[in-house]
């Protein structure tokens, strides 16, 4: 049987449309041969695509997944990559191709750049997305872009929870070099850390650590360390008098400027201002 796509639908968004909504440029279904292969080194948007029967395969940063029916992957399209059909069992998926702005930064909180595919995914409550999402699309609906918005957010929190119930996205379960790890940033988070030291407590390269933390924790190591130092700083701006300065210090900024920015940056609010709400 040689590879038809039974659906097949573009969609153009405005300009406007695209700076407010997740949009849905294609999507389709396919019902692949043994032949069913797909190899880019760029294209535009973000492909999610929902095994629903057989086999696939997908290779990024140079190794090979494979797909098994009933899981969904993640392939962003701006980077080299290819798929297909697993020549014994040709797969049978629904796809959408996405952009939008957070698109990228999903991708990587979410750990798809080292483990694309999503194993425990709920097709239940997917494929009824997708099946919306070719209709808006075939019936080009005025109200389709903010319709489809809402279908693709689904999608997305539902590889929130696939990745979730993933073993790996468990600190409780996390593997003995990365809990080390773990134990070493609560409790020195204080102190000037770099990416180098923390590799070396896991035994691990820094390039091959940043690639397991963030598919474990879901962010890179600089990252939570900046987020859980934030944190730390919330509870003694509320418990303590100490100034700013020295909040800063306690927590691991050497630059008070620089705290207040961070702080700032990730909460929206300043630590002055912070602690004069949180006081009431």
């Amino acid at each position: 049987m040689q590879t038809h796509f039974p659906i097949s639908l573009f969609g153009t968004p405005s300009e406007p449309l695209r700076d407010v909504f997740l949009t849905v440029v294609r999507a389709g279904r396919v019902v692949a041969g043994p032949e069913h292969t797909v190899e880019r080194d760029y294209y535009p948007g973000h492909e999610l695509i929902l095994c629903t029967k057989g086999k696939g395969w997908v290779r990024v940063r140079g190794k090979a997944h494979g797909i098994a029916a009933g899981q969904m992957v993640w392939v962003n399209c701006h980077h080299p990559h290819s798929y297909g059909a697993a020549k014994e069992e040709p797969w049978q998926a629904d796809w959408v191709r996405v952009e939008g702005v957070p698109m990228d930064k999903l991708w990587t909180m979410l750990g798809a750049d080292v483990m694309p595919v999503f194993e425990s995914y709920d097709m239940a409550r997917g494929l009824p997305c997708c099946a919306a999402i070719f209709g808006h699309l075939e019936h080009s609906q005025a109200a389709s872009a903010a319709w489809n918005h809402t279908h693709v957010s689904t999608l997305l929190a539902l590889a929130c929870e696939s990745r979730q119930s993933h073993p790996l996205s468990q600190e409780r379960e996390l593997p003995a070099a990365l809990e080390r790890v773990m134990q070493h940033l609560r409790v020195y988070y204080h102190k000037p850390l770099r990416v180098a030291e923390l590799a070396r407590i896991a035994g691990m390269s820094p390039s091959h650590f940043n690639r397991q933390f963030r598919a474990a924790i879901g962010s890179s190591p600089i990252d939570w360390l900046r987020h859980y130092r934030i944190n730390q700083a919330k509870r003694r701006l509320i418990e303590s008098p100490d100034p700013i300065k020295e909040v800063a210090r306690q927590v691991g900024y050497s630059d008070q400027f620089y705290f207040s920015k961070d702080f700032k940056k990730l909460t929206s609010m300043t630590p002055t201002a912070f602690r004069e709400s949180e006081a009431g």
